[in-house]
């Protein structure tokens, strides 16, 4: 992967740091899948809870629990340790800050453990999106307030590994997959902004006792300013690989790399004005500016087609060159024996039905159907579940032998372990979305509610949401005894290259304004400011803020 410069640097003081971020990440994993399993049985009626309340005080702590560490932990951690992994050795050039790339790690791991204590203390049950008047104690929020400030580190790590490749690089165009990796974090850098309003002028005065109250409308609109884009900030490193690694991995090539710079710039500009689709049903905000979120968050669906598209005529290019013949035939010709392979092609077809139901979600007579239903965790595990953490996944089947030194320890487990995700989640997400569809509420302890007699609709769907979530509890204690059986116990040397797809249509055929910067940050910008600047400077000028702390659990 990258420049011939890579060869020169053996990158060993990086992958150090990328073993750091990956550890945190898979024990977070480890424990929010533990949780999340007494979450799907207890859909079917089985309450684990009381037998776990010495840890666990109850159902909604667990959930809250399971949203922070699966959804927030272990892919900012993980990321972070892939990107920076990746972003070096496509550059060909060593981190420069190294010092400063700890310290991010340093501050992040500290701001996960600020935020943790109250957490575990039951002081933070709040979900994982900690919409007020529901109040925290002050260290929760101060914690992932540094654990946003350490991504903007590692952000900057990146830019200045970039800008010393650029000076001796003038004319080259930007390695794919490092020009993939800035983007992701210039668009995250730029949508974390809102959720850092927020804990800096709301929630963190208001939890400290400075200021007498809080507005759950300016707070709600600020979080969602960065809650959808984080989205996309989990899912853009699933692409990289999709794009940059499959391909090699499928033995064939990239379609086009001019198409790919595309999407990511689309998703650049488009992923952050549109988080009042997740406010359809919030009053206080105007319908105009419902509707242009709207607008732009069915624009947002077209750069996903073109990943679509690119990703799945790479994957023809592979089989076809292995002896794939007819119109889908040729699927059947892929490296169905590869782990890494198949988790990643699994997820992109799980992703499909994902990108779909996301569509209802953007639409505003049909969100208003599903709105805080089940159908919305049917959604969100098709996308941070399955698009996003069975990628991760099979990344690390390559990757954690790859820094180990170390053959992956079954690679026959690794196989059924990515079947049995992709059965499990598919019963899942299904059971949920049938559930949504049935007016079933969203984070709530279903068995426990005194109307879910009455509701025999559920009924049926209910105990396969549990029988789903039990494959995905085994599928995933088979993916962590493979990865931790492959760092303690394989003795077999890994045979493992960095998978480095080259492209049929390679950059040279594309304009030069698509390796600049400013031009689409500029672009973004005034986007941004259209579809939010009124909505925030009419809250913040006419939002009285009084509305006092609730612990409602």
């Amino acid at each position: 992967m990258g420049s011939s410069q890579s060869a020169a640097h053996d990158f060993r003081a990086e992958n150090r740091l990328t073993v750091a971020y990956l550890t945190v990440a898979h024990v977070a994993l480890f424990i929010g899948v533990i949780l999340g399993f007494l979450q799907a049985l207890e859909y079917a009626g089985i309450d684990l809870y009381p037998r776990v309340s010495f840890l666990i005080k109850s159902y909604y702590h667990g959930l809250s629990l399971h949203g922070v560490l699966n959804v927030l932990v272990w892919t900012t951690f993980f990321i972070s340790g892939f990107l920076t992994f990746v972003a070096v050795r496509a550059l060909g050039t060593p981190l420069q800050g190294l010092t400063l790339g700890w310290m991010a790690f340093a501050l992040m791991a500290a701001g996960l453990i600020l935020a943790a204590v109250p957490l575990l203390r039951n002081e933070a049950t709040v979900m994982f999106t900690f919409y007020p008047p529901m109040k925290a104690h002050w260290a929760f929020y101060l914690g992932l307030t540094l654990v946003v400030a350490a991504t903007w580190l590692v952000a900057l790590t990146l830019y200045r590994t970039y800008s010393a490749w650029r000076e001796k690089h003038p004319e080259a165009w930007t390695p794919l997959a490092a020009f993939m990796a800035l983007v992701t974090f210039a668009m995250w850098t730029i949508a974390s902004l809102g959720i850092t309003a927020e804990m800096i002028f709301l929630l963190l005065p208001w939890s400290f006792g400075l200021i007498e109250g809080t507005d759950a409308l300016l707070a709600r609109t600020l979080f969602w300013f960065t809650g959808h884009p984080i989205v996309y900030f989990w899912l853009l490193p699933a692409y990289i690989s999709w794009y940059t690694m499959v391909p090699r991995q499928a033995r064939g090539r990239l379609f086009s790399d001019p198409m790919a710079r595309v999407s990511f710039l689309l998703f650049l500009m488009l992923s952050i004005p549109v988080g009042i689709h997740h406010q359809y049903a919030d009053p206080g905000l105007q319908q105009h500016w419902k509707l242009l979120h709207a607008f732009l968050t069915f624009a947002v669906f077209f750069p996903s087609l073109l990943t679509f598209f690119n990703v799945v005529a790479s994957l023809e290019n592979g089989a076809r060159a292995r002896g794939g013949r007819g119109l889908v035939l040729w699927f059947g010709k892929l490296p169905w024996h590869d782990p890494s392979l198949v988790a990643q092609v699994l997820a992109m077809i799980l992703f499909a039905f994902g990108g779909i139901s996301g569509l209802i979600n953007a639409s505003y007579s049909l969100n208003l159907v599903v709105h805080n239903t089940a159908w919305v965790p049917g959604h969100f595990h098709l996308t941070v579940g399955t698009a996003v953490t069975l990628t991760f996944m099979g990344i690390s089947y390559w990757l954690v032998p790859y820094l180990r030194g170390r053959a992956l320890w079954n690679r026959q487990l690794a196989l059924v372990q990515a079947w049995l995700w992709f059965v499990g989640m598919a019963i899942f997400s299904h059971s949920l979305h049938r559930l949504g569809l049935m007016g079933m509420p969203r984070r709530t302890m279903i068995g426990a509610s005194s109307y879910l007699p009455l509701q025999l609709d559920w009924h049926a769907d209910l105990p396969l949401v549990a029988l789903g979530g039990t494959l995905l509890f085994i599928s995933a204690l088979f993916y962590f005894v493979n990865i931790a059986m492959t760092v303690v116990a394989s003795r077999q040397p890994a045979s493992v290259e960095i998978p480095t797809a080259e492209a049929m249509s390679g950059p040279e055929e594309a304009p030069r304004i698509l390796d600049r910067w400013w031009p689409w940050l500029a672009v973004t910008g005034l986007l941004i400011l259209l579809a939010y600047g009124p909505t925030i400077a009419q809250l913040v000028t006419t939002t009285p803020l009084n509305a006092p702390g609730y612990r409602v659990w």
